[in-house]
């Protein structure tokens, strides 16, 4: 144990002494927040890839990696310092969502016979978990190492409307595959519903002034089936093939190549791309890739790996050139964001995955962002 805390504190003194690769400074993140302390964590592999990460929404605010000639960007997008963080035009910019990811129509359902009213925070739905989900909580943090943090939080009986005390435990590990790894546990004392996830904007070119539009890079999602949203983004109801449609990405092509195609219905309902793709999966809840992304220009590219049924692929379509970390600016489709989780209104559709969550249930999800360069 004495060599542990030797370890540690080691680790911390090494912490406090390197230079971060993304210019970031953990002291523009140190904050007390109604009483907890927020603080900007940092992790590194031996390739020299590195991961930074606040505790304010668990958000990651950097992912620093090489292109096809060793050059190191920014590859999400974030904020330098925690003001920016908690008033960023994009609330759930690079963040944790929860308790229930994506849309709940008009911010009700049933359970149990009850009926339970949420925040209504997009148009006449709940999204994300409401205004103050767990995107603008401060997270109990503890690093294990340069590669592991750890963050814990106990989200209150009915916050934002919701039942049931639920206790969440997200695990951010980086591995020497480049691979960064979200691993969530979850219980609650009474039924509840949860449906987390992680709200990455990914921008393989590099954030910039202004970062570059993603319609020229290249997508494969591992899905034939997509949900349909009405005006309002809420599911139809139905299951739909992706066969023939702006929405077939079982061969990898640009984003841009159908995103506009305002005679399709659906592209219109979302202004682009905001739809959840239901995964390719031989069993419910076996880790399977999800989709991939490659940047032409720089070479990068992401994998994503996921036990959820869904991802929300979403192509950035209402950002107005705000502005994000170190001078850059995020327009419109200059992101891409692979939500894993289950599907939107799920409490209110009872054929599709169930989200519901009981005592002495554990809630798990493992996602996989793993990056790479493309000769």
């Amino acid at each position: 144990r004495i060599a542990h805390i030797h370890l540690l504190n080691t680790f911390i003194i090494m912490e406090n002494n390197v230079q971060s690769l993304s210019g970031l400074k953990k002291e523009d993140f140190q904050r007390v927040i109604k009483g907890k302390e927020v603080d900007l964590y940092f992790l590194r592999n031996a390739n020299g890839m590195e991961v930074a990460v606040t505790n304010y929404g668990g958000s990651l605010v950097a992912i620093m990696v090489p292109d096809r000639d060793g050059k190191y960007a920014n590859v999400i997008q974030g904020h330098d310092n925690i003001e920016d963080c908690i008033n960023s035009p994009e609330p759930f910019l690079s963040t944790l969502v929860g308790r229930y990811g994506n849309r709940i129509c008009h911010g009700k359902f049933r359970l149990n016979g009850k009926e339970y009213d949420l925040a209504i925070n997009n148009g006449p739905n709940h999204l994300h978990g409401g205004p103050t989900g767990f995107h603008a909580r401060v997270w109990d943090a503890e690093q294990i190492n340069e590669r592991t943090l750890v963050l814990r939080y106990v989200s209150a009986y009915y916050e934002e409307g919701f039942p049931g005390e639920l206790s969440m435990t997200v695990m951010y590990s980086l591995s020497d595959d480049n691979e960064l790894k979200i691993d969530y546990k979850g219980t609650t004392n009474k039924k509840t519903v949860v449906n987390m996830t992680s709200h990455g904007f990914f921008s393989l070119a590099g954030i910039a002034n202004p970062t570059p539009t993603c319609e020229d890079v290249i997508c494969q999602i591992n899905a034939d089936f997509y949900i349909p949203i009405d005006e309002n983004s809420i599911p139809t109801g139905e299951i739909r093939s992706v066969k023939g449609t702006p929405f077939d990405f079982t061969t990898p092509h640009r984003v841009g190549d159908f995103i506009d195609d305002t005679d399709n219905e659906q592209i219109r309902n979302g202004a682009g791309y905001d739809h959840c793709f239901v995964l390719n999966k031989n069993e419910p809840g076996e880790l399977t890739f999800a989709a991939k992304i490659i940047e032409p220009k720089s070479g990068r590219s992401m994998e994503v790996y996921t036990t959820e049924p869904g991802v929300q692929f979403y192509s950035d379509n209402w950002a107005d050139g705000y502005k994000g970390q170190h001078g850059a600016t995020f327009g419109r489709r200059s992101g891409l964001c692979f939500e894993a989780q289950h599907f939107p209104d799920s409490p209110n559709r009872a054929y599709f995955p169930p989200v519901v969550l009981k005592p002495g249930q554990v809630y798990t999800q493992k996602t996989i962002y793993k990056f790479g360069v493309e000769k």
